[in-house]
């Protein structure tokens, strides 16, 4: 759509009302396994779109002959014009969000999401080990570090490498200043994702907690997970003086204690390669074909393969219920581990569903895994 045709859109279009919206958090307590809600409020009226036909009736992302995706949001009029195509608004409300402890003693997971900047979202998973101090510290100051950088750099991917790479520098001294000396063996995986103006989509990550995106009813995969069998990770242990062991179930580690080959804190085992540098990815959003972007935690990665993540989302009515099934799902798969999910709804969300996919408690584990 020509940038004409948008301005004469709205000139013409009717009047928008205000949106009200409702976040409340839930807490379930089922078998002694605590569980954390992200909840939406979707009944509200929304902020109406343009008046296409006059009939007072507010336009959806139907009307502009795209799909209307039952979570109807309003156009980003000016991205809208910059990219020359229509953007609809990602609203925080519809974000949906869970956390499952599974069988551990302690849920050492955090997860976060908020507005940076007017045209910048963020959205973030951590997984911590050897305690919460590391994914506690994340949680709290990377939004802080992220901030300070998109003030003076407009490459988000630039952003997020920097903001990794302060915030390692940021526990260290914290870490050391400490009496507490485990503070030096706790570490947290860090997948993060960027959203500016409703489509461009930058992800970092180190570790194994993924993030994933559904176009056309299929999984992209964002991120690649860094552990000891990757060969390039491998060498770069190697060359730093580490090793790679296995353990009893066949599992590789860094000089036989850390599962992954980067991470944040972990700083006793910086000298042996493992590093808090992010890997990132770019990807500019196609809302007629994306439907959302899920970021995931390893109690659920080495239960649920990719596609099946995506699968369950697309079955379910809101975001919210999407969290709750996918991290429900792994529990009823058996992990014991930690799991979180984030489900971050675009355009096409309910557009493409597999029919014959039902939420079951068997299923084939050939087919899932860590590497899936």
């Amino acid at each position: 759509m020509s940038t004409a045709a948008l301005i004469s859109l709205v000139r013409n279009g009717g009047h928008q009302v205000r949106r009200r919206a409702l976040l409340t958090s839930r807490l379930f307590q089922d078998d002694s396994r605590l569980m954390v809600v992200c909840q939406s409020s979707t009944t509200d009226r929304r902020a109406s779109r343009f008046d296409l036909d006059g009939s007072g009736r507010p336009a959806t992302w139907d009307s502009f002959g795209i799909w209307d995706n039952r979570i109807d949001e309003p156009i980003l009029l000016p991205p809208s014009i910059k990219y020359g195509k229509l953007i609809p608004k990602v609203s925080l409300s519809n974000v949906g969000c869970a956390s499952h402890i599974g069988k551990r003693k302690e849920n050492e997971d955090r997860f976060d999401y908020a507005q940076l900047t007017n045209d910048v979202l963020y959205f973030a998973v951590y997984d911590g080990h050897g305690g919460v101090a590391v994914a506690d510290f994340c949680n709290k100051y990377m939004q802080k570090y992220i901030r300070e950088f998109l003030a003076e750099e407009q490459n988000m991917e630039i952003v997020l490498f920097k903001a990794f790479v302060e915030i390692e520098k940021a526990y260290e001294r914290h870490a050391h200043l400490s009496p507490d000396a485990t503070l030096l063996n706790a570490g947290t995986t860090a997948t993060v994702a960027l959203l500016r103006d409703g489509i461009e989509l930058v992800v970092a990550h180190v570790g194994d907690s993924r993030a994933l995106l559904c176009r056309k009813g299929k999984a992209l995969k964002l991120t690649i997970d860094h552990t000891p069998e990757r060969k390039d990770e491998k060498q770069r242990i190697k060359k730093s003086g580490g090793f790679v062991a296995w353990n009893s179930l066949g599992q590789p580690h860094v000089n036989g204690r850390l599962a992954m080959t980067r991470s944040i804190g972990d700083l006793d085992l910086k000298q042996r390669g493992v590093i808090a540098e992010p890997e990132t990815k770019r990807i500019q959003l196609q809302h007629a074909s994306d439907s959302f972007l899920v970021l995931t935690t390893d109690g659920i990665n080495f239960m649920v393969n990719s596609q099946e993540i995506c699968d369950f989302v697309s079955q379910c009515h809101d975001p919210t219920e999407a969290a709750q099934i996918v991290t429900e799902q792994a529990v009823q798969y058996g992990t014991e581990d930690n799991s979180t999910a984030i489900v971050v709804p675009f355009g096409a969300w309910g557009k493409y569903k597999n029919s014959e996919i039902s939420f079951s408690f068997s299923r084939s584990f050939a087919s899932s895994g860590r590497w899936a």
